[in-house]
């Protein structure tokens, strides 16, 4: 009994070849994972093709993608990434401000000048990585008026 184990060579990133491609969709397309998908939104590429851009600003994702013109106006990620933001950034700054209120021999002041501006440049800046992933997710589910797509199941992907 053989299980076909995954290629840790190639870039989940990385559009697709033609080769891979399904016949009614463009070359770039593929089966392809959640994960797959999910870093994709993560970088701000469309979590479909990997090449189109998955935000015009800051926090606003396009309304179609400009490479596989896939609709993302369906997406409804609402608060759902700046609470992600906000509870990954916690993960990441809680060991240090514990460490800095602990063991190291520095005022309350200095701790809170390092430790404030390291909060928000981390909530702020993992909240479009969070809403791409969150999008994604949301697509590849087939959730909030997304259609699954049935051919892109884990199992497919090489």
């Amino acid at each position: 009994m053989s299980a076909s184990l995954p290629d840790l060579h190639t870039n989940p990133l990385d559009p697709a070849d033609a080769a891979g491609a399904l016949p009614d969709q463009p070359p770039t397309v593929r089966p392809h994972s959640l994960w797959r998908a999910m870093a994709r939104g993560v970088v701000g590429r469309c979590p479909r093709c990997g090449q189109g851009r998955l935000f015009r600003a800051f926090l606003k994702p396009v309304d179609r993608c400009g490479r596989c013109d896939q609709d993302w106006s369906l997406q409804r990620a609402d608060d759902f990434p700046a609470y992600a933001s906000l509870f990954i950034t916690g993960h990441l700054v809680a060991p240090l401000a514990v460490h800095l209120a602990r063991d190291a021999s520095i005022s309350s002041a200095m701790a809170s000048a390092i430790i404030l501006p390291i909060t928000a440049a981390l909530a702020i800046g993992l909240l479009q990585p969070c809403k791409g992933a969150i999008i994604a997710v949301q697509w590849r589910m087939g959730m909030h008026g997304f259609q699954r797509d049935p051919s892109a199941d884990d199992d497919a992907t090489p």
